[in-house]
């Protein structure tokens, strides 16, 4: 009797796991030809070359750029950006500021950082 309780309980544990080693592999050669990388830069880039301008499209690519390390492409997108608009977060400026200072336009930094600085401070919704 307790050998047949032994092996009832050893045939239990040893099926449950073989059971468990059993995982689905799923094989991403089929699924990846299926979906395709869009470079979303490269598309902004198409959409200004045709024309078309917002703060939006070019806070995107001169943020691109600029994390990219690509700094004279963000000194050029952040120059349309701030031919839109100056009504900006001070990040923009400092950015702008930045690339200007990494392509030798010192002066134009500095003007843009003088501004910055004239900007009057919101703080919670009331100016400072």
């Amino acid at each position: 009797m307790k050998e047949k309780l032994t092996l009832l309980v050893l045939f239990t544990v040893f099926s449950i796991r073989v059971s468990a080693q059993n995982e689905k592999v799923f094989i991403t050669d089929k699924v990846s030809p299926k979906y395709a990388y869009v470079d979303v830069i490269k598309t902004y880039e198409r959409i200004v070359a045709k024309g078309y301008k917002s703060v939006d499209l070019f806070q995107k690519l001169g943020n691109s750029s600029y994390s990219n390390h690509k700094l004279e492409k963000a000194a050029a997108w952040y120059g349309e950006l701030f031919a839109l608009t100056y009504d900006l977060d001070p990040i923009y400026y400092y950015r702008y500021a930045e690339s200007l200072r990494f392509i030798c336009e010192d002066e134009k930094a500095d003007a843009l950082i003088e501004k910055l600085n004239c900007k009057p401070k919101v703080i919670t919704g009331k100016k400072v």
